[in-house]
Protein backbone atom coordinates (compact mmCIF):
# COMPACT_ATOMS: atom_id res chain seq x y z
CA UNK A 1 0.00 0.00 0.00
CA UNK A 2 1.57 3.21 -0.55
CA UNK A 3 1.45 6.52 -2.88
CA UNK A 4 3.30 8.57 -4.98
CA UNK A 5 2.66 12.11 -6.31
CA UNK A 6 2.96 13.08 -9.90
CA UNK A 7 4.38 16.45 -10.18
CA UNK A 8 5.22 16.29 -13.92
CA UNK A 9 1.77 15.16 -14.71
CA UNK A 10 -0.83 18.08 -13.55
CA UNK A 11 0.75 22.10 -13.39
CA UNK A 12 -2.23 23.62 -11.91
CA UNK A 13 -3.73 20.72 -9.77
CA UNK A 14 -2.25 17.40 -7.77
CA UNK A 15 -1.86 14.33 -9.42
CA UNK A 16 -1.01 11.07 -7.78
CA UNK A 17 -1.01 7.07 -7.98
CA UNK A 18 -2.15 5.10 -5.75
CA UNK A 19 -1.19 1.25 -5.26
CA UNK A 20 -2.50 -1.86 -2.97
CA UNK A 21 -2.28 -5.40 -2.92
CA UNK A 22 -6.09 -5.30 -1.89
CA UNK A 23 -8.64 -2.81 -2.86
CA UNK A 24 -9.40 -2.04 0.65
CA UNK A 25 -5.88 -0.90 0.86
CA UNK A 26 -5.92 0.65 -3.08
CA UNK A 27 -8.33 3.57 -1.60
CA UNK A 28 -7.17 3.36 1.55
CA UNK A 29 -3.68 4.89 -0.29
CA UNK A 30 -5.89 6.64 -2.65
CA UNK A 31 -7.45 8.86 0.70
CA UNK A 32 -4.12 9.12 2.16
CA UNK A 33 -2.90 11.03 -0.70
CA UNK A 34 -5.76 13.09 -0.88
CA UNK A 35 -5.29 13.88 3.04
CA UNK A 36 -1.18 14.45 2.00
CA UNK A 37 -2.84 16.82 -0.18
CA UNK A 38 -4.54 18.88 1.97
CA UNK A 39 -1.62 18.65 5.44
CA UNK A 40 1.70 18.57 5.58
CA UNK A 41 1.68 15.60 8.07
CA UNK A 42 -1.24 13.47 7.96
CA UNK A 43 -0.80 11.88 11.19
CA UNK A 44 -1.25 15.23 13.08
CA UNK A 45 -5.12 14.39 12.48
CA UNK A 46 -6.08 12.58 15.18
CA UNK A 47 -9.24 9.73 15.08
CA UNK A 48 -11.97 11.55 16.78
CA UNK A 49 -14.73 11.18 14.37
CA UNK A 50 -15.96 8.31 12.90
CA UNK A 51 -18.09 8.12 9.20
CA UNK A 52 -19.89 5.51 8.26
CA UNK A 53 -19.38 5.65 4.30
CA UNK A 54 -21.72 3.38 1.80
CA UNK A 55 -21.89 3.61 -2.26
CA UNK A 56 -22.89 2.10 -4.75
CA UNK A 57 -21.10 2.09 -8.74
CA UNK A 58 -21.49 0.71 -11.87
CA UNK A 59 -17.60 0.27 -11.82
CA UNK A 60 -14.40 0.51 -9.82
CA UNK A 61 -13.50 3.64 -11.03
CA UNK A 62 -16.18 5.47 -10.36
CA UNK A 63 -16.59 3.43 -7.37
CA UNK A 64 -12.97 5.07 -5.94
CA UNK A 65 -14.77 8.38 -7.28
CA UNK A 66 -17.10 8.81 -5.67
CA UNK A 67 -15.09 7.72 -2.66
CA UNK A 68 -12.82 10.44 -2.60
CA UNK A 69 -15.36 13.00 -3.75
CA UNK A 70 -17.06 11.99 -0.23
CA UNK A 71 -14.04 12.86 1.71
CA UNK A 72 -13.97 16.41 -0.17
CA UNK A 73 -17.53 16.45 0.99
CA UNK A 74 -17.42 15.96 4.14
CA UNK A 75 -14.13 18.43 4.73
CA UNK A 76 -16.48 21.19 2.86
CA UNK A 77 -19.46 20.10 4.71
CA UNK A 78 -18.24 19.56 7.99
CA UNK A 79 -14.76 20.66 7.91
CA UNK A 80 -13.10 17.05 8.95
CA UNK A 81 -10.21 15.57 7.43
CA UNK A 82 -9.62 11.79 8.11
CA UNK A 83 -6.17 9.48 7.80
CA UNK A 84 -7.73 6.25 8.98
CA UNK A 85 -10.21 3.55 7.36
CA UNK A 86 -11.66 0.66 7.66
CA UNK A 87 -13.51 -1.16 5.26
CA UNK A 88 -16.40 -3.65 5.53
CA UNK A 89 -16.91 -4.73 1.78
CA UNK A 90 -15.92 -3.62 -1.09
CA UNK A 91 -17.25 -6.56 -3.95
CA UNK A 92 -18.62 -6.77 -7.46
CA UNK A 93 -22.40 -8.24 -6.94
CA UNK A 94 -24.80 -8.09 -10.21
CA UNK A 95 -23.28 -5.42 -12.43
CA UNK A 96 -22.76 -3.06 -9.58
CA UNK A 97 -19.89 -2.49 -7.48
CA UNK A 98 -20.46 -1.85 -3.56
CA UNK A 99 -18.40 0.31 -0.60
CA UNK A 100 -18.91 -0.20 3.01
CA UNK A 101 -16.37 2.03 5.25
CA UNK A 102 -15.71 3.90 7.94
CA UNK A 103 -13.57 6.81 8.09
CA UNK A 104 -11.81 8.23 11.21
CA UNK A 105 -10.36 11.14 11.44
CA UNK A 106 -11.50 15.19 13.40
CA UNK A 107 -12.25 18.52 12.67
CA UNK A 108 -9.45 20.95 10.81
CA UNK A 109 -7.67 22.45 13.32
CA UNK A 110 -5.34 25.32 11.67
CA UNK A 111 -2.90 25.13 14.71
CA UNK A 112 -3.16 21.80 14.74
CA UNK A 113 -3.13 20.61 10.84
CA UNK A 114 -0.69 23.22 8.70
CA UNK A 115 -2.71 23.23 5.71
CA UNK A 116 -1.43 23.18 2.05
CA UNK A 117 -3.68 23.05 -1.03
CA UNK A 118 -7.96 23.08 -0.71
CA UNK A 119 -8.78 20.00 -2.63
CA UNK A 120 -12.26 21.19 -4.72
CA UNK A 121 -12.91 17.72 -6.23
CA UNK A 122 -11.45 14.64 -8.23
CA UNK A 123 -10.80 14.84 -11.93
CA UNK A 124 -12.23 12.18 -14.21
CA UNK A 125 -9.28 13.17 -16.62
CA UNK A 126 -6.79 10.84 -16.62
CA UNK A 127 -8.87 8.69 -14.07
CA UNK A 128 -7.59 4.81 -14.34
CA UNK A 129 -8.19 1.99 -12.11
CA UNK A 130 -6.66 -0.79 -12.91
CA UNK A 131 -5.31 -4.53 -11.81
CA UNK A 132 -1.55 -5.44 -12.54
CA UNK A 133 -0.36 -8.78 -11.77
CA UNK A 134 -0.77 -9.02 -7.50
CA UNK A 135 -2.08 -5.39 -6.95
CA UNK A 136 -3.86 -2.85 -7.64
CA UNK A 137 -3.27 0.74 -8.85
CA UNK A 138 -4.85 4.02 -9.33
CA UNK A 139 -4.05 7.36 -11.14
CA UNK A 140 -5.91 10.09 -9.88
CA UNK A 141 -5.76 14.06 -10.61
CA UNK A 142 -7.28 16.09 -7.86
CA UNK A 143 -8.20 20.02 -8.83
CA UNK A 144 -6.98 22.12 -5.80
Amino acid sequence: MSYRFLEETAIADVAFEADGGTLPELFESAAQALAATMVTDIDQIKRRITKPITLTSKTIEMLLFSFLQELIFYKDAEVLLFNGFHFDIIEQKEESWYLRAEAYGEEINPEIHELLADVKGVSLHDFVVEKAANAWRASVILDV
